[in-house]
């Protein structure tokens, strides 16, 4: 009599991918024990119905609704029914192995020289469809795993798939070394991008068994140090190696020249820029000066001019002041006559009035223009009037008429004729009109309001009364 099984578990090993449980009878209520990764699917009739995922589970028709449509069971826990349990093993089975088992003929892009390669490394495998991997690939076998065959299991997984890694590889080993313009004997630091390409070559191989790739890693490439074409491409490398390095040296050298002659010419232009700012301070320093004597002069002239207005108020002029001090001169002459101390009085008084006509006789010529001045018809003539003050067209402030430079700014003062202006948008020295013949800036007074035409200096517009 067939033993009949309580307990469902998976007692395989951590490698295995599927494993059947080994006995096929069951009682109802018996118990499914499904650990964390795994599933169960139950067979019955050769065809893969339930599937059950992580936990405790009681058997009954409840549980079991694709067996129980299939199978009218007996009522009572006792009576058995026949139908066979898969565990599949969901977890990522880590460093499985491959390799090319031949070589495969490369021919290197640059020289055209034919080398044998191969490439062997390590995967990760997972079971991605469980009833997919059972179905197509163990059938009626008591289960599968990776390795060689043993536990029980006739066929693996590193069989059943040599051939598809093996292929696969050899197909796309060369092709993507040359697509992606790799250099044979710089191979090693471009394996994570092979690893990728090969990757997506060999998955859907798995994808179709129910299986997938979560990494796919090429370890090494399997290069022909022992074949003479190889060591001659080598032998050109280090040439080339060289000759770069030359050239590398070359440019480091030209660079540093052209940096040094860069530094060197920002030097002089910064020196040039300082004797340059010099020049311009000096100069500026020497127009200071100059309008400053300017200014000195034009204060002095006015001076002069303010104190011949005053004179010139008060009814006298210079020939006046001179006159008078001629008249005091002569009257200190004639008042030392009797006062000397030496000799009679009249001796000295005579010499008194001696030294009175001498001062007198050596200015004669002014004695002539004295008795004039006395003279009653005689009319003092008008001294000239001053030049009036001026504007600085640039900061408006009142410069002396005769000062070419402005004392506040400093600016150009440009002597004007009565029918000449400086346009204000363009400082040019133009005709009095409405408009300037240099730049054509209107030079009309408008409101900004309503637009009439005002006068200048007039603080209200004459049409709206708008403030000016």
């Amino acid at each position: 009599m067939a033993k009949i099984a309580d307990i469902i578990k998976y007692e395989g090993g951590n490698d295995t991918f599927i494993w059947k449980f080994p006995v096929e009878d069951f009682n109802t209520l018996s118990q499914l024990i499904v650990h964390e990764s795994q599933e169960a699917i139950f067979f019955m009739n050769g065809q893969a119905l339930d599937l059950f995922g992580p936990g405790r589970h009681t058997l009954t028709t409840q549980n079991l609704p694709l067996i129980g449509k299939a199978l009218n069971l007996a009522t009572g826990g006792e009576t058995p029914f026949h139908c066979e349990v898969y565990f599949i093993n969901k977890t990522v089975q880590m460093g499985i192995k491959w390799g090319t088992d031949t070589r495969v003929r490369f021919i290197e892009p640059t020289l055209g020289i034919p080398l044998d390669i191969g490439a062997c490394g390590e995967m990760n495998l997972a079971v991605s469809d469980s009833r997919k991997l059972l179905v197509k690939l163990v059938g009626t076998m008591n289960g599968i795993a990776w390795n060689e065959r043993g536990g029980g299991f006739t066929k693996s997984l590193q069989d059943s798939f040599r051939p598809l890694i093996s292929t696969a590889v050899k197909t796309h080993l060369s092709t993507s070394i040359k697509s992606e313009n790799i250099n044979i004997l710089e191979i090693d630091s471009n394996l994570e991008k092979l690893s990728a390409i090969l990757r997506e070559a060999i998955l859907p191989g798995f994808e179709e068994y129910g299986l997938t790739i979560p990494q796919f890693y090429v370890s090494t490439v399997l290069l022909p140090e022992d074949d003479r074409n190889f060591q001659r491409l080598r032998e050109l490398q280090t040439v080339s190696l060289q000759t770069k390095m030359a050239e590398a040296e070359a440019a480091v050298k030209t660079a540093q020249a052209e940096a040094t002659a860069a530094v060197t010419a920002a030097q002089r232009q910064i020196e040039l820029e300082k004797q340059t700012t010099e020049t311009e301070i000096a100069r500026r320093e020497a127009e200071r000066r100059l309008i400053e004597a300017q200014a000195e002069a034009q204060a002095a002239k006015m001076a002069g001019f303010a104190e011949a207005e005053i004179m010139q108020a008060k009814g006298y002029t210079q020939k006046d002041v001179f006159q008078t001090e001629v008249q005091k001169a002569y009257a200190e002459g004639i008042g030392n006559m009797g006062g000397n101390g030496g000799g009679s009085g009249i001796v000295g008084d005579i010499v008194g009035l001696g030294v009175g006509m001498a001062a007198a006789g050596n200015m004669s010529a002014q004695m002539g223009d004295l008795f004039k001045g006395m003279t009653p018809a005689a009319e003092t003539p008008a001294a000239p009037a001053a030049p009036a003050d001026v504007t600085c067209p640039a900061c408006g402030s009142s410069v002396p008429a005769n000062a070419k430079f402005c004392l506040q700014c400093g600016a150009k003062i440009e002597i004007l004729a009565d029918d000449e202006i400086l346009c204000p948008a363009c400082g040019k020295k133009i005709k009095k009109g409405k408009f300037c013949l240099e730049c054509g800036a209107s030079l009309v007074n408008k409101c900004p309001k309503c637009g009439a035409e005002v006068p200048t200096g007039a603080k209200f517009c004459f049409e709206c009364g708008e403030k000016l």
